[in-house]
C-alpha cells in the first residue's frame, strides 16, 4: 500500500519542481516522497516509487518516460531502503546517529545515481553530449536532490518519526 500511494505523491509533486535554465534538469520536491517512504519501509518501496513514480510521471505530463532518470531514481529508493533497518523511523528513534546514517546514505546513493548512472545511461541510451551531461545536468541533478533531502526529507522524516514513535510532543489525541 505504501508503494501505491508513494507512487501517486511522486506522480502528483511532478510538476512542483523549479527547472535549472537550459539544463533539462530542476530542484524537484517529489524526491522528498521517494526519500521518506524508502527511509521508512525499505527498499523495495524505494525502487518501486523511485522507478515507476518517476516513468508514470514522465509519461502523463511529458509525453515519454526518460529511462535513464527513472532508474538513477530507484537506486535513489534502493540505496535509502537499505538502511531503513538503521533509521527506526516507526520506533520514534530518527534522530542522532541515525539522522546522521541518513544523510550519509542519501549522499551516496544520490551520488551513484546523479554522477555515475544518469550520465552513464544518457549517453548510452539518447546518444547525450558527455560533456554537457558530466559537467553540468547530473552535478546540479545531485546537489539539488541531495539538498533538498538533507533538508526537508530529514525534517519531516524527524517529525513523523516522533509522532509515529508515540511522543507526546506530537500524537493526534493530544491535539484538542
Amino acid at each position: 500500500m505504501a508503494s501505491l500511494i508513494g507512487i501517486g505523491l511522486f506522480v502528483v509533486m511532478t510538476e512542483a519542481q523549479i527547472p535549472f535554465p537550459g539544463l533539462r534538469t530542476a530542484f524537484q520536491p517529489r524526491m522528498v516522497i521517494l526519500a521518506m517512504l524508502s527511509a521508512t519501509y525499505g527498499p523495495i518501496v524505494g525502487t518501486l516509487v523511485g522507478i515507476f513514480g518517476h516513468a508514470l510521471g514522465d509519461a502523463l505530463y511529458y509525453g515519454a518516460i526518460w529511462w535513464s532518470w527513472a532508474l538513477p531514481e530507484a537506486v535513489v529508493g534502493i540505496g535509502l531502503g537499505s538502511f531503513a533497518h538503521r533509521f527506526q523511523v516507526l520506533d520514534g528513534g530518527f534522530r542522532g546517529k541515525n539522522l546522521l546514517i541518513f544523510n550519509i546514505a542519501q549522499l551516496v546513493a544520490n551520488a551513484i545515481a546523479w554522477l555515475d548512472l544518469a550520465p552513464f545511461l544518457d549517453i548510452i541510451f539518447y546518444g547525450e553530449d558527455r560533456a554537457k551531461f558530466f559537467r553540468a545536468q547530473g552535478p546540479l541533478a545531485f546537489m539539488s536532490n541531495a539538498s533538498i533531502i538533507a533538508i526537508a526529507g530529514t525534517i519531516l522524516l524527524y517529525i513523523f518519526s516522533r509522532w509515529a514513535g508515540g511522543s507526546k510532543l506530537l500524537r493526534p489525541d493530544e491535539w484538542t
